[in-house]
């Protein structure tokens, strides 16, 4: 009952409009200001699992699946004895470690959605941690007045410390980016996937290969190939792989690389502003096309890459390339022995490639990679030239010595690079310079 000697009563005193909102913004409030204390940053270690249900559910695009059909993985066992042992003849490189052979194992998307997110943790704590400091770089350079415009901009009432707010961000930014990033990129790379290297990132020392079985059948019936010589195709080039990226020198020359370009992003306001240039803020089609641009992950990663990471991008090309171009060798080598309708499997596997989506292309930058089609060729042409001039010796040294990975200028001058080995050039003479060129070498990087 009202107390009749307050006229006004409760229920007709002024109320904060906001209700129970305003309690619940105060409590996600004081938990994110707590963060340098313990609070959010305490909780906020990476999620892992969250990273890989979310990088599931992208991969097999919200539907249920089914586990691999016993029948299909005892094919792919019997396929990858037959792989393995060619690949080792083409190659002459060790395809497993510690003595134990090779094992193929057929999954779905989101079991290969699962383990690509533990494969790649490294790659993405490197992002998480250049993209965390970058962000939180910009935060700092908030003067006083701009943190407090930004307290005037919440309801009145709740009582947010905006400076305090701005001192935990730093704790909470880098774990929720972190799932965040792992599991898009690895949602979007698992659509499309076919095996552990899609994209070539040495994985964790291991000898099982995955290889996603339903995408590898949708595609070659898509493209009405014969299934066992696509398969076979498929376990041919992902053993490849293994066996180059498996190799130490190898994989700790790109693993070093890529952290370094991780490591080096920054964010250029000054540059962003130049880009965009002015925007008539009264002109709704000029926002309209601030959005769109703004929106273009192409872009906004522009934006945020350092000189630094273009210095680095000659050498992560000219690698990867390199590699690229030597696993088509050996898939040509091994398939034309083997596959009937190998130059079939081979131009739909191409084709496939050069069609990569706006969003994985995306992925691939973010890494560091540029998979283009020319770049792809261009590494295939080195090798070509390799063996050309070189024959079986040139390609057991170029995988012999972290002195012979190839620079960006030998990519497009095999004969540069067997002079720089040591290796005669087979019956076509170097040829004739005016002056020697200049072959940098390999970038200083960290041990």
């Amino acid at each position: 009952m009202r107390d009749v000697s307050d006229p006004l009563g409760d229920d007709d005193r002024p109320q904060n409009p906001f209700g129970d909102m305003a309690e619940g913004l105060q409590q996600i409030f004081r938990m994110f200001g707590g963060a340098a204390g313990g609070g959010f940053g305490s909780l906020g270690a990476p999620n892992w699992e969250q990273a890989r249900q979310t990088a599931g559910a992208l991969a097999n695009e919200g539907h249920s699946e089914a586990n691999v059909d016993p029948l299909v993985r005892l094919q792919y066992e019997q396929l990858a004895r037959v792989a393995e042992l060619q690949v080792a003849q083409a190659t002459g490189l060790t395809v497993s470690r510690g003595g134990a052979g090779l094992t193929i194992s057929p999954v779905n998307r989101t079991q290969w959605a699962a383990a690509t997110v533990d494969a790649y943790r490294p790659h993405f704590e490197h992002l998480a941690a250049s993209l965390g400091r970058m962000m939180t770089s910009q935060l700092d350079e908030l003067s006083a007045e701009d943190v407090e415009d930004m307290s005037g901009l919440f309801p009145p009432g709740l009582g947010i410390d905006m400076s305090q707010l701005m001192a935990g961000v730093s704790g909470f930014i880098g774990p929720i980016m972190l799932v965040s990033m792992a599991g898009s990129t690895v949602g979007q790379l698992g659509s499309r996937a076919f095996g552990s290297y899609d994209l070539p990132l040495p994985r964790p020392e291991s000898n099982e290969l995955l290889i996603v079985a339903n995408a590898v059948d949708e595609f070659g019936a898509d493209w009405s190939l014969p299934i066992d010589d696509l398969r076979l195709s498929i376990c041919v080039s992902e053993i490849a792989h293994h066996a180059v990226l498996s190799v130490p020198h190898v994989r700790d020359r790109i693993n070093t690389l890529l952290a370094d370009h991780a490591d080096g992003f920054e964010a250029d306001a000054a540059a962003l502003e130049r880009q965009i240039g002015p925007v008539d803020l009264s002109d709704p089609s000029a926002m309209e096309s601030l959005q769109n641009t703004l929106g273009n992950p192409d872009f906004m990663l522009n934006a945020i890459r350092s000189d630094r990471q273009r210095e680095l991008l000659p050498y992560i090309d000219a690698l990867v390339s390199c590699v690229e171009g030597y696993v088509d060798w050996v898939v040509d080598v091994v398939g034309s022995r083997l596959l009937g309708d190998h130059a079939m499997v081979s131009e739909a596997l191409r084709r496939r490639r050069v069609e990569t989506s706006q969003a994985s292309r995306f992925v691939e930058r973010l890494f560091g990679l540029e998979l283009t089609r020319p770049k792809i060729d261009r590494g295939a042409a080195f090798v070509r030239g390799l063996v050309e001039r070189g024959g079986d010796a040139a390609l057991a040294a170029l995988w012999s010595s972290v002195d012979h990975l190839p620079t960006p200028n030998e990519l497009d001058a095999p004969g540069l690079w067997l002079a720089r080995v040591g290796l005669a050039a087979g019956d076509q003479p170097l040829p004739e310079l005016d002056e020697l060129p200049d072959i940098p070498d390999f970038p200083d990087l960290p041990d």
